[in-house]
């Protein structure tokens, strides 16, 4: 089991409105209201970024993976929050973690999505 990431924010997200936003940005979907995946294409592949079960959270194994994760937490008006509090956040188009004061970048949005999840070594 990997470390887990998961979509905060105040006021509850619906099915309806994480389809809605998840079809504009071009994610895709594959599942039911209940309980399904967030995919997101990388050339002709596609990937699954989070899971969805009433919540939205996931575990990611690459900087892309994070970024996807990030981008959809910011389409959703919300925080994308780490088990050990700290939050990642895309801001002036650099994928970040924040824990407090600290803030380290994992790269540029762009830069990440082109090189598509390549998998940390474990």
């Amino acid at each position: 089991m990997g470390y887990e990431l998961r979509v905060e924010r105040p006021a509850p997200l619906g099915f309806a409105e994480l389809a809605t936003v998840l079809g504009q940005a071009g994610f895709e979907f594959r599942g039911s209201q209940e309980a399904g995946e967030v995919l997101a294409r990388h050339g002709d592949e596609i990937h699954a970024v989070a899971d969805w079960n009433g919540r939205l959270s996931g575990t990611p194994d690459s900087d892309w993976q994070v970024a996807q994760m990030a981008r959809v937490s910011s389409l959703l008006g919300a925080r994308l929050v780490g088990e050990d509090g700290e939050s990642y956040a895309i801001r002036d188009g650099l994928v970040e973690q924040l824990n407090g004061s600290a803030a380290y970048e994992f790269g540029k949005l762009g830069e990440i999505l082109s090189a598509g999840p390549t998998l940390w070594s474990r």
